[in-house]
């Protein structure tokens, strides 16, 4: 397909995934595991209700390496939400493979899947208000998940670990702030440091964006990549902005329960030297061979009910189904 480049900060993207994939391979203690970190093959969600069944994932494909930072795109209703409450550990999969850091989720018992919500995986939700308690500082709200964890060294070495998240996240100056006291944004960046407090190898971030402007937005997830840079931490966030699905370097589309397609990132310097971000889209290809064509370009061929395949010796070419035969073909 067509890329095209565009102009953004690519220098700091670039050396943030850089340290983001070092820290990954610190993390995993120099085995090859970057690959595969988290893995959906053919997720199945029917939620059932009064006798009327509802599809929210029709056999998703996924899979996401160990550091990557990835923004998860779609309507509403096309599953999303549902893949992330899975992959949280909040909710279970009715079929299919779902796999994150080596945890089944299809198979986790009731005790084994708490310790993966406390020590595997973070989450932030969209609501400010859900991810901090009101009667506590924002250090002590980041203090909380490691007690809860039992984590060694005592209130100390606690306290000297939340304020050290805290001044990551950029907002080391409202410790001893009560979150009636914080900005919206200033929420969501100590929520962000709570939801990594017990060193989690994945955190989940569910629209960390939506309630805010924006500028706020932008230093909001200024704080994800900071985290996934700093402590290799893979971070996967869902999300309707498009601001925020541009500055990762990898963006996946689900449509109708199932991967769509994908759009990956990358710095090439160009003839005068300087460095560009150069996007490019895909399709998702199933083992079955389906994909889903982006709507776009559905709309834009006017393409209904079949199309015509041809193909070529590098690639496949696709038609309109009611072009006739000598009529001059071109790709879609």
């Amino acid at each position: 397909m067509t890329a095209t480049a565009e102009s953004t900060a690519v220098p700091d993207l670039a050396e943030l995934q850089q340290r983001a994939a070092h820290r990954a391979a610190e993390r995993a203690g120099g085995r090859d595991r970057l690959r595969g970190h988290i893995v959906c093959d053919g997720l199945v969600r029917i939620f059932k209700t009064d006798g009327v069944e509802v599809v929210a994932l029709q056999g998703l494909d996924l899979v996401i390496d160990r550091g990557e930072l990835v923004a998860i795109v779609g309507a509403s209703g096309s599953g999303k939400s549902t893949l992330l409450n899975i992959l949280s550990g909040l909710d279970t999969p009715t079929a299919g493979i779902a796999r994150v850091a080596d945890y089944d989720l299809l198979a986790l018992s009731n005790r084994r899947r708490l310790s993966y919500r406390r020590g595997v995986v973070g989450f932030v939700w969209q609501q400010t208000g859900r991810n901090l308690l009101p009667y506590l500082t924002a250090r002590e709200n980041v203090e909380l998940p490691m007690r809860l964890a039992g984590r060694s060294g005592g209130r100390r070495a606690r306290r000297a670990r939340a304020q050290e998240l805290l001044e990551m996240v950029g907002v080391g100056y409202c410790a001893d702030r009560r979150p009636g006291q914080l900005s919206g944004g200033e929420q969501q960046r100590c929520a962000v440091a709570v939801a990594v407090a017990n060193d989690p190898e994945v955190l989940f971030a569910d629209e960390p964006t939506g309630e805010l402007d924006e500028a706020t937005g932008a230093e909001v997830f200024a704080a994800l990549r900071t985290i996934n840079a700093e402590l290799g931490v893979t971070v996967v966030v869902v999300t309707h902005d498009q601001a925020v699905a541009t500055q990762v370097r990898r963006t996946v589309a689900i449509r109708d329960g199932r991967t769509s397609s994908e759009v990956r990132r990358t710095a090439r310097v160009a003839a005068d030297g300087s460095t560009e971000l150069v996007s490019e889209e895909y399709a998702v290809l199933d083992r079955s061979g389906r994909m889903q064509l982006p709507a776009s370009f559905v709309d834009a061929l006017s393409l209904r009910d079949r199309v015509r395949l041809d193909l070529e010796p590098d690639h496949v070419q696709v038609r309109p189904g009611d072009v006739g035969a000598g009529t001059e073909r071109s790709d879609a």
